[in-house]
């Protein structure tokens, strides 16, 4: 599966832009805050029906645009697929399928899986758990449909105990919905806690793998899955904190608050790492992430790799691009602000390339 062709209209900084791309390797060059990473942007919204810098939908729209619309045609095996994503501030959103709508927008996740590998990719070792949540829920939803829908359900679960934990609760019926609201929390939470216990272990073998081969074993690296629900079922749980809640007005405890420990030489990754040990940490998660997905759908992911030649001395960059130019890696966008470190980094692997430069929101295809 690949992206053949995509076309912007009023997408962020690009009023009007198309390219058609090549199987294998895509690169935009440019200076910085040209819009590269615009591009690649429109691709994950095609694919995921959302930005993957986690902005809203109306931040997608050109400044003083009424809409954006995104069209794309990726080839699957024997037939391509022509995919429209339009959004209009006041209308919302509408993604189609070879012209016809979706019942639910969530029905195109994971028809056309994509991993992206970018800056933005720090803040699952520098913020909250919620990123790592956020990282688990992407994977699973991609490779799942029942998971995407039991979160679905639980979030709606959750708001629903939230908003009664916030009410004045006096009442026996009061306490006869929070049991039917904890029963069904305690369903679907223990099959999303068993999807991510699963994930986490699933990972662990692949990402020491790529670690060690981009590291050079100079250092271990581990992932582990921390969640409330290891110590227990989850409705045992909410039902122990029921008095804490009710004085927090929210649920305290739960696969809401689950996360992931990285973690450096036994130390935490956040605390001891280095900016280039924790970027190879990231990279290495990420490509562990494509291979299950790769390996879960049978279909080779999109990958992203927006900027990541930063902050990676030369020798992790070489190891890094010839792992991507294995054969298990399909089509491949890449964004650099140094046309030179590129072409020096993909080596012999510009023969079978497109470059990309972009200028003044403007995008052009150059021979290489």
């Amino acid at each position: 599966m690949f992206l053949t062709r995509i076309s912007l209209v009023n997408f962020k900084n690009f009023a009007n832009a198309e390219a058609d791309f090549c199987p294998k390797i895509n690169c935009f060059v440019g200076d910085n805050g040209v819009g590269k990473t615009n591009m690649l942007d429109a691709i994950h919204f095609l694919s995921m029906c959302k930005s993957g810098l986690q902005v809203p939908d109306t931040q997608c729209v050109k400044h003083d645009e009424p809409f954006f619309v995104l069209d794309g045609v990726y080839s699957k095996d024997t037939a391509d697929d022509k995919i429209y994503c339009g959004f209009k501030h006041g209308a919302g959103k509408i993604i189609k399928k070879n012209g016809k709508e979706y019942d639910k927008i969530a029905d195109h996740i994971g028809q056309y899986p994509l991993v992206q590998i970018s800056p933005a990719d720090n803040n699952l070792v520098q913020e909250s758990g919620d990123e790592r949540r956020r990282f688990m829920n992407m994977v699973l939803s991609q490779i799942d449909r029942s998971y995407l829908n039991a979160l679905q359900k639980y979030n709606k679960l959750l708001a629903n105990r939230n908003k009664l934990l916030k009410s004045d609760f006096s009442s026996r019926s009061s306490y006869e919905v929070l049991d039917v609201i904890d029963f069904q929390m305690d369903e679907v939470g223990t099959y999303i806690y068993e999807a991510r216990q699963k994930l986490v272990n699933n990972l662990q073998p692949i990402f020491d793998s790529y670690y060690a081969s981009i590291s050079e074993s100079k250092e271990v690296a581990s992932i582990r899955y921390v969640s409330h629900l290891s110590k227990g079922r989850m409705k045992l749980l909410l039902e122990s904190s029921y008095e804490k809640d009710r004085i927090l007005q929210h649920t305290s405890v739960g696969i809401h608050r689950d996360d992931i420990d990285l973690q450096l030489n036994g130390y935490s990754a956040k605390k001891m790492g280095s900016q280039g040990q924790q970027k190879t940490l990231l990279i290495s998660l990420k490509l562990a992430q494509f291979e299950l997905m790769r390996q879960a759908s049978g279909v080779k992911p999109i990958l992203l790799l927006d900027d990541i030649f930063d902050k990676l001395d030369p020798h992790r960059v070489s190891k890094l691009i010839e792992l991507v130019a294995h054969d298990q890696f399909g089509q491949i966008f890449i964004t650099d602000s140094n046309k030179h470190r590129l072409e020096d980094a993909l080596g012999m692997l510009l023969d079978e390339a497109s470059l990309f430069t972009v200028e003044k929101s403007t995008l052009t295809k150059k021979l290489i």
